[in-house]
């Protein structure tokens, strides 16, 4: 098992760059992203309680919730966790890729995919992430992509912002603002030798729907186009763009300075926002059926 959910909610970061980087993003956001670091904290904060007798019942319930592996939390935090476990390997080898073209380092080009293969790979499996973790936590199939897409809309809070950070982060930055049409069409040229090359495929092949690997790659394709619909009316409703996006991250750190080809590979390498808002949203999770359940 997992350490304790209470402890990997107590040991969330407070400042770091994951957290500077979905705070520059905020503005995409209905509400503003609150960071919500503490098991005790986040009880308080989600129940709106402050009765110590009450919260520490949620917070027993909640334990015992995450504790009992038929319930699905373990699996979900596993999934979100394997996600970030390779976050920064594609980052390296887009850098590689990106330093190759700018210095005509041309042997370094061809070690490495080119950096639009590698971001269409990651951002479909992260998705594909996403769908899995979602399927776990409601009890549904993984492979009902279509459930998935429909509760979008209700997407609060953490998962709102996770998924924000995916489409400005993971899909506009690298590819622009056809990115779901253009990593559709990249993940058919990878194909899949591409995909199974992939460390983060590696990881999580096990629970991708499909029963071998040109099956896992249809999977991953149409988790991506699926999308369509969603990101068209959410880049319109918060009028984003690239340029936008790359305004907002950029005063992260100096060594961005205008250099829009290295901020999605910049950003790869040095956040794991997928697993910092996975586990708020699994206590989020936790807590409120913790406190419907007394």
């Amino acid at each position: 098992m997992s350490r304790p959910i209470y402890q990997l909610v107590d040991e969330l970061s407070q400042r770091g760059m994951t957290v500077r980087m979905l705070q520059t993003l905020d503005w995409v956001m209905p509400d503003k992203y609150v960071n919500l670091v503490g098991f005790e904290e986040s009880i308080r904060v989600i129940t709106g309680e402050s009765d110590n007798a009450f919260i520490q019942k949620v917070g027993e319930r909640a334990i015992h919730l995450y504790n009992d592996t038929t319930q699905g939390y373990q699996r979900a935090l596993w999934i979100y966790q394997t996600v970030d476990s390779v976050q920064g390997l594609a980052g390296t080898a887009s850098m590689a890729s990106k330093i190759g073209e700018s210095f005509g380092l041309s042997w370094i080009s061809n070690l490495t995919p080119k950096a639009d293969t590698i971001q269409a790979v990651d951002l479909g499996l992260k998705l594909v992430g996403e769908v899995i973790a979602f399927c776990t936590l409601n009890g549904v199939p993984g492979d009902h992509v279509s459930e998935f897409v429909e509760s979008l809309t209700d997407y609060r809070h953490e998962a709102r912002m996770r998924l924000a950070a995916l489409i400005c982060i993971d899909g506009i930055l690298p590819l622009g603002s056809d990115f779901v049409q253009k990593a559709t069409a990249m993940l058919g040229k990878a194909g899949t030798q591409g995909l199974a090359e992939n460390e983060r495929y590696q990881r999580l092949k096990s629970l991708i729907p499909g029963s071998g690997t040109q099956e896992q790659l249809q999977f991953v394709q149409k988790s991506v186009t699926s999308l369509h619909g969603f990101v068209s009316q959410f880049v319109l409703e918060h009028n984003i763009t690239q340029t936008r996006i790359f305004q907002s991250i950029e005063k992260l750190s100096e060594k961005l300075d205008g250099k829009l080809d290295y901020a999605a590979a910049f950003l790869d390498m040095t956040t794991d926002y997928f697993e910092h808002t996975g586990i708020q949203s699994i206590a989020r999770s936790l807590i409120t059926r913790a406190m419907s359940e007394i």
